[in-house]
């Protein structure tokens, strides 16, 4: 792995390059420029730039009005209030015309450490998926980010981009190719698959080599695309291996977790466990918070044991 790069400064140079190369981006604000780092587009292009204020519900709102005459707005705040005071909006302006607007909601899962339980955002993911029309893209590294605006913002019709706040290793290249709605598999194994969306793939990654310290090979996926999933690759994956724990800075319910699970309950029933919240979490350290609400790589490395113990034999 790579050195350390925070999701939120990739974004922002991502969406500054986009505004340079795209005269039809326009970007909204929730008073938050300088933390989701929107702030850079909009230094460079004022005239494209839209800080509402601390008011989620109009500025989600008015993105509509900019998609309706062909503009691609991108919309900026904590994810954790983008996905609740801008819920209805999201629902009835966006997705039910499914409007070509990306929503970019920043500060997701614990990342917001130090501010608490009412600004980390566990449950947006749940909010959004259940949403009909709507796409989720959630990035693990700064060259996923890049690319990821760089393909939503190519892609027609809503889409929610889940973003951390923290600094997290540079795991691809620039020859990676994402696409969205397509998993990647990054680590090959046989004996458990390890799925993980977001920047805890790091984590996930270190797990999958404490379990080969025990002699267990466990497969790596990154899902970046959890709503629509890639089905495909998580009913091989389940074949091959026989065991599967997703891995989200998110809640069990409603997220990357459930997604898969309803895959393979309809299609390839297999053992499972979920690392995820169950329960709000504090302010503190972004490590220690991980630690403590079982987000560590001996955590997984542990769950990923579980799993493996209820295959059949």
């Amino acid at each position: 792995m790579g050195k350390m790069i925070a999701i939120r400064d990739a974004y922002g140079e991502a969406l500054q390059d986009l505004g340079r190369r795209n005269e039809k981006i326009v970007v909204l604000e929730a008073d938050v420029g300088g933390s989701t780092k929107s702030i850079l587009f909009g230094k460079e292009f004022p005239d494209r730039y839209f800080n509402v204020g601390i008011s989620e519900f109009n500025m989600v709102s008015m993105s509509t009005g900019f998609a309706t005459q062909g503009f691609t707005p991108f919309v900026n705040t904590f994810a954790v209030f983008m996905t609740t005071r801008g819920i209805d909006p999201i629902q009835t302006l966006i997705a039910y015309d499914s409007m070509n607007v990306k929503l970019c909601g920043t500060y997701a899962g614990l990342s917001d450490s130090y501010d608490g339980a009412s600004h980390q955002a566990i449950t947006d993911m749940a909010f959004i998926r259940s949403i009909p029309n709507m796409t989720i893209v959630s990035v693990s590294d700064a060259v996923e980010t890049k690319k990821a605006v760089e393909a939503i913002s190519e892609f027609d019709g809503p889409v929610y981009l889940r973003l951390s706040r923290a600094a997290a290793p540079v795991y691809f290249d620039e020859s990676y190719d994402f696409r969205i709605g397509q998993g990647v598999e990054v680590r090959d194994g046989e004996d458990v698959t390890l799925i993980a969306t977001g920047t805890i793939l790091h984590n996930t990654l270190k797990a999958a080599e404490l379990l080969k310290e025990e002699g267990i090979s466990a497969k790596v996926l990154n899902i970046h695309t959890v709503k629509p999933i890639d089905e495909k690759i998580l009913i091989d994956a389940a074949e091959q291996t026989g065991a599967v724990v997703t891995v989200e800075e998110h809640s069990i319910y409603g997220g990357l977790g459930s997604a898969v699970a309803e895959v393979l309950s309809a299609k390839c029933p297999t053992p499972m466990e979920f690392v995820g919240a169950t329960e709000f979490a504090e302010s503190g350290d972004y490590d220690e918070l991980l630690e403590k609400y079982g987000f560590s790589p001996e955590a997984i490395r542990d769950k990923a044991k579980e799993a493996i113990a209820k295959k059949k034999i």
